[in-house]
């Protein structure tokens, strides 16, 4: 899939960075990619976008210092400077894209203001869907960055062609720092998104005998809403044997080396078939970038990448079957993705969830900081004698 990415705000950009870097190490060239922002160094210290693709705006308003939180004066900026913006786009070039992806985190200011203002206008512009990939803040972020991020998801979800999110309280370990997990959370993002927009292409080992392609994403993303993504990922064989390079899927992942299996150690048809359930099931049923009751889930994609000795086409149907059980809708895309790897990976995308409580709890958070926020205005503003003849009226 050609995804033009664009990383909005210092998440978003650190993101987008990230994706690049990866694209970069695998030997792709499906994404094309810009960052924007109202902070200055938050641009600069990005390591792997090219100078010419960060983009600066609000200078006049903010003096590229950023907005401070305040995400109405970030999507004034965006307003008033979207022609900036689709320069950045314009000039870096649309090519065959195939889809828009804004990135941001939703509880800051910039990203959370500007995203939904982005994603209007590209939606005017061009035919090419726009997604968000959201970024939720966890409660002790704030209950600011709470109130940011419900504000912005209502309005994404009205602008966007849908919204797919990643809740950072899901995935912070325990005793961990924001700060201390944002790197290990950015792979998480960069692992599961960058598989699922792979799909389809033709490597070295060809393409998968059930292909998902950009049209299957498209139409499962269709719908509108917001969407949740499930992975896992399971050794192909724990036997030491002889070491080779590294193939695709490991060098998305980061691993030093692979393993090749002797031909007496492959697993027979039954046990490829159960175990490509069980990925799935764990997929769906474990750790999503969104806690969300995928009952509710209104279409779903399943993509399986692997050896291709190791991709079973019966447990794929196996598994979409099982899928469609377990959700409210009957549509149900998949596939596999051959790669050279001793890994065999699920990724399970949920799409038009109607159900997710860490978003009713979002809202019901916004709604109490709002109604606190209008009381203590209210209450604390200190009133002078007004006996007093102040110098001008």
């Amino acid at each position: 899939m050609k995804v033009f990415f664009i990383g909005f705000g210092q998440a978003g950009g650190k993101i987008v960075d990230r994706f690049v870097e990866y694209d970069t190490r695998i030997g792709g060239k499906s994404f094309r990619a810009i960052a924007v922002n109202t902070a200055r160094t938050d641009l600069m210290g990005l390591q792997h976008l090219d100078f010419e693709d960060r983009v600066l705006i609000g200078q006049t308003a903010v003096k590229g210092h950023g907005v401070g939180t305040d995400n109405d004066t970030g999507a004034q900026i965006t307003f008033d400077e979207i022609d900036i913006i689709m320069n950045a786009i314009d000039r870096k070039g649309i090519g065959e894209t195939e889809a828009f992806i804004i990135i941001s985190g939703l509880g800051g200011g910039t990203g959370s203001g500007g995203s939904p203002v982005l994603a209007r206008h590209l939606k005017k512009i061009y035919k090419e869907p726009v997604y968000v990939l959201g970024i939720l803040p966890a409660p002790e972020e704030g209950r600011l960055y709470s109130y940011n991020a419900a504000r912005s998801l209502a309005t994404l979800v009205k602008e966007a062609d849908n919204v797919i999110l990643f809740d950072n309280s899901a995935w912070k370990n325990e005793g961990e720092s924001i700060k201390g997990a944002f790197d290990r959370l950015n792979d998480e993002i960069v692992r599961r998104f960058g598989l699922l927009f792979r799909a389809g292409e033709i490597g070295q080992l060809g393409i998968g005998e059930m292909v998902v392609d950009s049209s299957e994403i498209i139409n499962t993303l269709r719908g509108g809403g917001i969407s949740s993504v499930g992975y896992a990922i399971s050794e192909v064989t724990e036997t030491p044997t002889i070491e080779k390079e590294r193939g695709f899927f490991d060098r998305i992942i980061g691993k030093k080396q692979i393993e090749e299996r002797r031909p007496d150690e492959k697993l027979m048809g039954e046990d490829k078939t159960s175990r490509i359930l069980s990925l799935v099931r764990r997929a769906m049923l474990g750790r999503l970038t969104l806690p969300c009751e995928y009952t509710t889930t209104s279409r779903a994609l399943v993509l399986v990448a692997g050896p291709p000795d190791d991709l079973d086409r019966k447990g794929i149907e196996k598994a979409k079957s099982w899928v469609e059980e377990n959700i409210a809708g009957v549509e149900v895309r998949g596939g596999d993705f051959p790669a050279q790897s001793k890994y065999v990976a699920a990724v399970v995308l949920l799409a038009s969830i109607a159900d997710a409580p860490r978003v009713t709890n979002l809202l019901e958070i916004a709604k109490e900081t709002k109604a606190t926020s209008e009381r203590i205005d209210e209450e604390n503003i200190l009133k002078l004698d007004e006996s007093i003849e102040p110098l001008f009226e």
